[in-house]
């Protein structure tokens, strides 16, 4: 059973409908009792960084969700679940996060070339393609973003991908069985399903 996370604003629907497409059984957390029978979690996301954590807090989710991932249960983070790991962001300043990781969420810079948000599809170079997460997806894989933050990681070997929008940035992480990720899995037709399935069969060897 694979739990997404419901803080009010993520993008469940689209999560639900990819792990029903491909069989998954799923439920939604919004409590800690609701992780009872859980494998494994989801950690989807549409929205500003302060009001996550706000929900997180008020939802009493925050210990639970930092001893899961402490105990290298299989965890996914997209997009706002991915920028929730580090210790804090630019978009709400003295907001902590779940400070998983070091370092900081910060705004792509202010280059007149550029459209922020990144929207659309763009490429991953992976840092190494042999990763159980890209497993199927070949050497340069293509996911749909739509952010305008994303995460500076302090330690560099938690680092799964870069992907070039006017500068090289993390486009996701992977530390034993956790994967988070700034692009959109669930809206990236068959690379994110892949990428879903990849997550889901590496959850049910543990």
């Amino acid at each position: 059973m694979t739990g997404i996370i419901d803080y009010g604003a993520g993008n469940l629907k689209s999560v639900c409908n990819t792990l029903d497409e491909i069989g998954a059984n799923r439920k939604l957390i919004k409590h800690p009792d609701d992780l009872d029978g859980i494998s494994s979690i989801i950690f989807p996301g549409v929205g500003a960084f302060g009001d996550c954590a706000k929900h997180l807090e008020k939802q009493r989710l925050v210990a639970p969700l930092k001893q899961w991932i402490e105990q290298d249960l299989p965890f996914l983070g997209i997009c706002i679940g991915f920028q929730m790991l580090f210790e804090g962001s630019d978009e709400s300043p003295g907001i902590t996060g779940l400070g998983v990781f070091s370092g900081q969420v910060v705004e792509f810079p202010n280059i007149e070339s550029m459209k922020v948000p990144h929207m659309g599809w763009n490429q991953l170079e992976l840092q190494n393609a042999n990763d159980w997460a890209w497993h199927g997806l070949g050497k340069s894989p293509y996911f749909y973003f739509v952010h305008s933050f994303f995460p500076k990681p302090i330690d560099e070997s938690i680092i799964a991908s870069t992907t070039l929008y006017g500068e090289q940035f993390v486009s996701s992480v992977r530390r034993g069985r956790l994967l988070a990720t700034q692009f959109h899995p669930e809206k990236s037709q068959f690379a994110g399903s892949r990428l879903i399935r990849n997550f889901l069969a590496e959850a049910s060897r543990s």
